[in-house]
């Protein structure tokens, strides 16, 4: 598909808003019309003007969560789904609204002058847009990241980073070359709790850790996001659009705009849920990347269309010789961690830590050990009243960054390393093998198959 002509690509609705619906208040858009250069004048005069791609149900999350910041302006909306694009809940097809699939309320009252737009390359040449928000499905990241940052915009792109290793490593490439900012969207690096342990835990905190574990529970039995044929896409629905890099298949009514998650094409679970906690295990133990992974997963006992594996353990062998494990159970339920989100087990004590609190139990002395305990027990709760929700926070550390221009708290790096976790469990699951890794040449050392993985082939006309 070619690039589209402006009079087609540019998507600009000028009608209002249903009344029905959330009306958010005029300070959310900086109280200056955009039309007033002489009031509005961008990010380094204290207002930071922010256009959002994707703006279904993660997009819409964060569209608040930023709107929450006096300094915001919000300038530009871009979907491939006309009813998100035009914030108006009463179009959306039945057919959505029917299989739950996370449908946002909308209905913001934002008024004409916020642009809308049918393609984000209109979007990034606006130069009344100083920062983007990217929250499409993954495999779209890399494209528009790059491309944003490439006319000059900061970025806020949402997790999992990316749908490949080397779409990473490029997206780390164009952020050194253009000096912008880039957080990516891994809400624990938010956390207070968090970011006071991962130095203290590095210092021996609970002694050396030897192993590390999350897990992530959501029983889908028996028929998790269903059994659908073929069909036509609603009229309002861009599903060329929406498949990008990816080769064309036909639409599914569970695949997109939300269902996507199910599918290896487009994302995965260890990818979307697992990322939080590979990045927080990871961050706590000062690891860059794992020197081996092994995986037993499968799709074992869903019945559903979704292609992705409905049960998966992996385990990571660490540099420091540390052994993280990570699992997926889609298929079952109940508790696995009672400690808390992410669990470390070390020489001295377990700790299990969550967004706002966190547990120290010492460890007893094994066989011939006459000491009695090497730590003391401990307990941690952030007090409410002080407590900011991690998405919250890290969208105004952004916001801060843009201006100071220093480095946020989640770098592109930083989101790379972390997400190169999940795509390594997917590749030692598709060639069912333990790969060995090379973090500084990123590519498997034992399996040629495996490094044929870090990459596909973009459909014309995309490319990186």
């Amino acid at each position: 598909m070619k690039k589209q002509t402006t009079s087609r690509r540019k998507f600009i609705a000028n009608s209002s808003l249903a009344a029905a619906g959330i009306a958010m208040s005029n300070h959310a858009l900086g109280g200056i019309p955009l039309t007033d250069p002489k009031k509005l004048t961008g990010a380094q005069k204290g207002k930071i003007r922010m256009g959002f791609i994707g703006v279904g149900n993660r997009g819409s999350q964060l569209l608040h969560a930023f709107m929450k910041n006096e300094d915001v302006v919000i300038t530009a909306l871009c979907d491939v789904y006309e009813p998100y694009l035009n914030r108006d809940y009463s179009k959306v097809h039945p057919e959505y609204l029917k299989l739950g699939g996370r449908i946002p309320k909308m209905g913001e009252n934002f008024g004409k002058e916020v642009k809308r737009y049918h393609d984000f390359r209109d979007l990034l040449e606006d130069k009344q847009v100083d920062a983007v928000c990217i929250a499409t499905p993954e495999h779209w990241h890399a494209i528009q990241m790059i491309q944003a940052v490439e006319a000059g915009k900061d970025v806020y792109v949402e997790k999992p980073l990316t749908i490949t290793i080397k779409e990473g490593r490029e997206m780390v490439k164009a952020q050194q070359r253009t000096g912008r900012i880039v957080q990516v969207g891994l809400n624990r690096r938010a956390s207070k709790v968090y970011q006071d342990l991962a130095p203290k835990i590095q210092a021996g905190k609970i002694g050396q850790i030897s192993t590390a574990r999350a897990i992530r529970v959501s029983n889908l039995a028996p028929n998790g996001i269903g059994n659908f044929e073929h069909q036509e896409p609603p009229a309002d629905f861009d599903w060329d659009m929406w498949l990008g890099p990816r080769a064309f298949r036909p639409y599914q009514y569970n695949i997109a705009p939300y269902k996507f998650r199910w599918w290896g094409d487009y994302s995965s679970q260890i990818a979307n849920w697992g990322v939080h906690f590979l990045d927080a295990i990871r961050w706590m133990l000062g690891e860059r990347a794992p020197v081996s992974v092994s995986v037993q997963a499968g799709k074992r006992i869903l019945t559903h269309d979704g292609d992705i594996p409905d049960t998966m353990e992996v385990l990571y062998e660490l540099p420091s010789g540390a052994i993280m494990k990570f699992m997926i159970h889609e298929a079952s339920g109940g508790g696995v961690t009672p400690l808390g989100h992410v669990e470390l087990f070390g020489t001295k004590g377990n700790m299990g830590i969550s967004d706002f609190d966190y547990k120290v139990v010492p460890s007893r002395p094994g066989q011939f050990q006459t000491w009695d305990k090497l730590t003391e027990p401990e307990e941690y709760t952030e007090d409410k009243s002080t407590r900011v929700d991690t998405t919250s926070g890290l969208v105004r550390n952004f916001l801060d960054c843009v201006k100071s221009r220093e480095e946020p708290w989640c770098p592109i790096e930083e989101g790379h390393r972390s997400t190169t976790f999940a795509h390594l469990a997917n590749i030692a699951h598709r060639t069912k093998s333990r790969i060995k890794w090379d973090a500084d040449r990123e590519m498997v050392i034992n399996n040629e198959k495996a490094n044929a993985l870090l990459h596909y082939e973009y459909r014309k006309p995309w490319s990186l």
